[in-house]
């Protein structure tokens, strides 16, 4: 499927035209907005640091943050440039866009549940050499390990990423292990399986500064986020 959405060059607009609207309404804008950047399903590996430029560029006004997303099962390739030398090549040029703005944004790299521990290992190390704001911890994984659906039924939905519970306990692990190893000087935003205030207490008893909700949003609409918040501030 690759990314599935209408390009940069619309979503900058639109992110624009918000912009506009709710700064005459509120001096403070109601949210904080991150961009999701990633490379064109047709763009190949080797220039894929390109793609992330120029998404970069033209979101880079109207954004709070940006994961930089080189994890998704749905772009064909993609997870390859967790490699350290592919992504070294787009996380260097994104930091020298950065720095060259009048204002810097945070950068985060989210990565795949399904890493090598060689591949992590390189990633913390990565991001400490260069002080990368941050790591997503994780996308959604391609396994399919653990499932009580027959098979047969599995194969026929086909090769998408999965998420939700069947990676709760992988994203943990993730999260704890590069607090670990960079000795918490890596901030961390979880994601992975997180429903509940226990389920966001155990990422950030892992190591995690902060937690990401995703699948917990169909299977309990929007309010999960107060209701996960007043439990963990009782």
């Amino acid at each position: 499927m690759g990314f599935n959405n209408e390009g940069a060059d619309v979503i900058a607009e639109r992110l624009k035209n918000w912009r506009e609207k709710e700064g005459r309404q509120n001096k403070k804008l109601p949210m904080i907005i991150g961009g999701n950047i990633g490379k064109n399903k047709v763009t190949p590996n080797e220039e894929a640091w390109n793609d992330y430029a120029v998404c970069f560029n033209k979101l880079h006004p109207y954004v709070d943050y940006f994961a930089v997303n080189v994890s998704s099962p749905n772009t064909p390739g993609l997870r390859e440039l967790q490699e350290k030398d592919s992504l070294k090549k787009i996380l260097l040029n994104l930091a020298m866009m950065n720095n060259a703005k009048a204002v810097a944004k945070p950068v985060l790299l989210k990565i795949a549940p399904d890493i090598t521990p060689a591949q992590l290992d390189d990633v913390i190390e990565l991001a400490l050499e260069i002080k990368l704001d941050g790591i997503i911890a994780t996308n959604t994984t391609i396994s399919r390990a653990g499932l009580t659906t027959p098979i047969e039924e599995v194969e026929k939905m086909g090769a998408g990423g999965l998420s939700g519970k069947p990676v709760t306990e992988r994203s943990t692990a993730i999260v704890k292990y590069i607090f670990e190893k960079a000795n918490g000087q890596i901030p961390i935003i979880a994601s992975g399986g997180i429903f509940t205030a226990m389920d966001a207490r155990e990422k950030l008893k892992a190591g995690a500064s902060l937690v990401q909700v995703w699948t917990g949003f169909i299977y309990e609409g929007p309010a999960i986020v107060s209701k996960i918040c007043k439990k963990l501030n009782q």
